[in-house]
């Protein structure tokens, strides 16, 4: 198991061999004394899961009490997974990094608290499974606009694709709007 950075401090790809053969294959994970030892997080308290069909954006999620951190992994199909920093107070607040994320690639994202987070559903369905160090708030939940320009997130969509989105992300504030950290 190993971790590889990307262009948004916090955020790293962990990485976990994928022993295959003709009957399937075989990955671990998560492993608590491996994941110290990489300087991540080993306390999670809720694991969540979602299915979705392709097209399908969730996000930019976030609590803003009690923020989560993530640890995001694909059981079935591929998605284009987004972190977004949202401090304020941080040299890259507004910065975003995104990882296409399959299953079976042994490949899994961590996203730290105060960062925002979702994902674009590029096969025919994908379950996406993450671990959390926080307990879910519907009250804390919060989102901000899944293409607010001040991002400019380059979502990899068709010419005039427009993504489905929940009633609550096609309502989302813009970042500058929202309530963030400080």
């Amino acid at each position: 198991m190993n971790v590889e950075s990307t262009s948004l401090p916090g955020v790293v790809i962990v990485h976990s061999p994928v022993y295959g053969d003709s009957r399937g294959f075989f990955t671990e994970t998560f492993h608590e004394e491996r994941f110290a030892a990489l300087g991540l997080a080993t306390h999670f308290v809720q694991d969540n899961q979602s299915r979705s069909t392709k097209g399908v954006l969730r996000g930019l999620h976030f609590q803003l009490e009690e923020p989560q951190g993530k640890l995001v992994r694909v059981v079935s199909g591929s998605i284009f997974d987004v972190a977004v920093d949202i401090r304020r107070s941080s040299p890259n607040f507004g910065k975003w990094v995104a990882i296409t994320l399959t299953a079976g690639d042994g490949r899994q994202v961590w996203i730290p608290e105060c960062f925002a987070h979702g994902f674009l559903v590029l096969s025919d369905t994908a379950d996406v499974v993450y671990k959390c160090t926080t307990l879910y708030r519907a009250e804390s939940n919060c989102c901000i606009r899944w293409n607010d320009p001040d991002i400019g997130i380059e979502w990899p969509l068709e010419p005039g694709q427009v993504p489905s989105l929940s009633e609550k992300d096609q309502a989302a504030p813009t970042m500058n709007a929202a309530a963030l950290f400080e």
